[in-house]
C-alpha cells in the first residue's frame, strides 16, 4: 500500500496530522498489519510540506499521528527524531506539537530530552504497555520488557516532572493468569503515570492469539480485571491532577460553547473549564487551576490571554 498523508481539523483549535501508516510488528492480539498493511511514511521533506499546509489553516496545536509513528522514516533511512527536530524549527503561529502515541522501544532518550527543551513539543506522552509481566509481553510479541518501559517513564519524569503519561494496557489475553495480571496491576500502581486506557482482550480472526485454545481467560474474569484497572486509572488521574491545584498553566481554549462554559487543555493535558468568552476561542490563556471537579476537569480562573 502507498502512504497517503493528510490532516483533519477538530474544532479549528487543533488538527491531527497523519505522518505514518501501517505496522510491521504483528503483535499477537492485533489485526492492524493485516488491515492497514506494512509500515510506511513520506520522507521528511514531504512531511514538512504537509505540516506547513496544516499550519496555514491557523490551528494552534498539531497532533502528530500514525499507527506506529515512532517507525517513521524506516523506508527512507530517516527517523522520527530527525523529523521532530525539523518540525520544531518551522515558522508560523502553531504553538504546540503533540505526539499522539509512541511505542516504548521507539521512544528514545534523545526524543524525550528534546521534547523537554522544546517550546513547542508538549510534555505529554502516550506509551502503550499492554502488560507489566515480561512473560505476557513475550506472548504478546511485544518488542520490549518491563524494565525498558520503566526506564522510559523514569527519564520522562526526571526531565519533565510535570509531564502527563498515558498508558495502554490489555487485560485477559490468553495465558494471563491471575498472578500475571497482578504483576501488571502492581507495576502500574508503582509507576508515576497519569491515566490508563484499558482494553479487554477480544478474539480477532487471523491473529496468533486466537489460535491459542488453552489458557483462555473467562470473559467474566476479563471484565473484573478491566474494572480493577479502570479504578486504578481514576486514582492515578486524580493524583496527577491534584499536583496542580492552585497553580497557573497555559490552556488552549476550544471553540464550543457548552451551556456558557468553554473547555481547553494545558500543555500537559489537564482539562480546564472557564466561563465562555468568544474572544478566547482558539487562544492560549493563562489560567489559574483553582478547583478540581469530578477528578476530570479544573474550574479555572482566567488571568490573561497570553498569545493572541
Amino acid at each position: 500500500k502507498e502512504f497517503v498523508p493528510g490532516f483533519s481539523s477538530n474544532d479549528r483549535t487543533r488538527t491531527f496530522l497523519k505522518l505514518q501508516d501501517g505496522c510491521d510488528y504483528f503483535c499477537s492480539f492485533c489485526t492492524i498489519p493485516l488491515a492497514r498493511g506494512r509500515s510506511r511514511s513520506e520522507n521528511i521533506a514531504n512531511s514538512i510540506a504537509s505540516t506547513k499546509e496544516a499550519i496555514a489553516t491557523g490551528v494552534k496545536e498539531i497532533v502528530l499521528t500514525g499507527v506506529n509513528i515512532g517507525d517513521f522514516g524506516a523506508e527512507t533511512d530517516e527517523n522520527f527524531y530527525q523529523l521532530i527536530q525539523q518540525l520544531d524549527k518551522l515558522p508560523g503561529d502553531v504553538e504546540r506539537f503533540r505526539i499522539s502515541s509512541i511505542e516504548p522501544n521507539l521512544l528514545s532518550d534523545e526524543i524525550i530530552r528534546f521534547c523537554a527543551k522544546s517550546d513547542r513539543f508538549v510534555p505529554h506522552f502516550h506509551i502503550p504497555l499492554q502488560s507489566g509481566s515480561d512473560n505476557m509481553l513475550q506472548k504478546m510479541r511485544r518488542r520490549y520488557d518491563s524494565a525498558l518501559y520503566q526506564s522510559r517513564i523514569e527519564t520522562i519524569k526526571e526531565v519533565m516532572p510535570h509531564a502527563c503519561v498515558g498508558v495502554d494496557v490489555i487485560v485477559g489475553h490468553p495465558g494471563e493468569t491471575e498472578q500475571e495480571f497482578l504483576k501488571t496491576y502492581e507495576f502500574l500502581n508503582e509507576l508515576p503515570i497519569s491515566y490508563l486506557h484499558v482494553f479487554t482482550y477480544s478474539e480477532r480472526p487471523n491473529t496468533t492469539a486466537v489460535r491459542v485454545k488453552d489458557e483462555i481467560v473467562p470473559v467474566s474474569e476479563r471484565r473484573k480485571r478491566n474494572k480493577m484497572l479502570t479504578i486504578l486509572s481514576e486514582k492515578k488521574k486524580r493524583a496527577f491532577y491534584e499536583q496542580f491545584v492552585n497553580t497557573t498553566r497555559e490552556a488552549l481554549m476550544e471553540h464550543e460553547n457548552k451551556d456558557g462554559i468553554m473547555f481547553g487543555y494545558t500543555d500537559n493535558y489537564l482539562r480546564v473549564q472557564i466561563p465562555f468568552n468568544e474572544d478566547l476561542c482558539g487562544k492560549l490563556v493563562d489560567v489559574q487551576l483553582s478547583e478540581l471537579q469530578d477528578n476530570t476537569v479544573f474550574a479555572g480562573v482566567v488571568l490573561e490571554a497570553i498569545k493572541l
